[in-house]
Parts: structure tokens; sequence; C-alpha cells
């Protein structure tokens, strides 16, 4: 799993699903792997998926953390993931 900011080159402040991105909240997907609006669990604590990216393919995922700066420190982390099902 990798970071991103709001303020990365080419980023316009809004997801893929017309939210406004929110630490805490925020991850992009790969629509074909887990669809827009799923709620995703990360280490307890439940995301919901909102935006996509150009690297995110497949079973990659990126962490909304504030800004470009935040996720460079976050760098690159293994967690396990899990898909909430109603």
């Amino acid at each position: 799993m990798t970071a991103y900011g709001s303020d990365c080159i080419g980023c316009s402040g809004i997801t893929a699903s017309g939210t406004v991105p929110e630490k805490g909240r925020t991850i992009a997907v790969d629509p074909d792997v887990i669809p827009l609006g799923a709620e995703v669990m990360i280490d307890g604590q439940v995301y919901i998926a909102e935006d996509t990216g150009g690297a995110i393919k497949g079973n990659k995922l990126d962490l909304f953390v504030g800004t470009e700066a935040d996720s460079v420190q976050y760098g690159v982390q293994q967690h396990e993931v899990y898909i909430r099902e109603e």
C-alpha cells in the first residue's frame, strides 16, 4: 500500500467518485478489483474506496494521507485488507 496527498501533480482535489478526499476515510483502488463505494477494513479501521489512480492497478491501494509530503513519509507498507460485506 502506498499513500497520496491532495497536492500531488495531476490531482484535482476531487475523487473519482466526486467526493473531497478525507484523511482516515479515503482510499484509491482499482475499481476492477474493489468497486468504488466499497468499505475496506485496514488494521481495524474502515475506509471508503472513493478514488482511483493511474498507478493503482490490481491488488494495490493508495491511502489518502493529506499532503504529498505525508505520502513520502508513509512510503510503501504491507497490510491485510478486508472488503466489508453487508
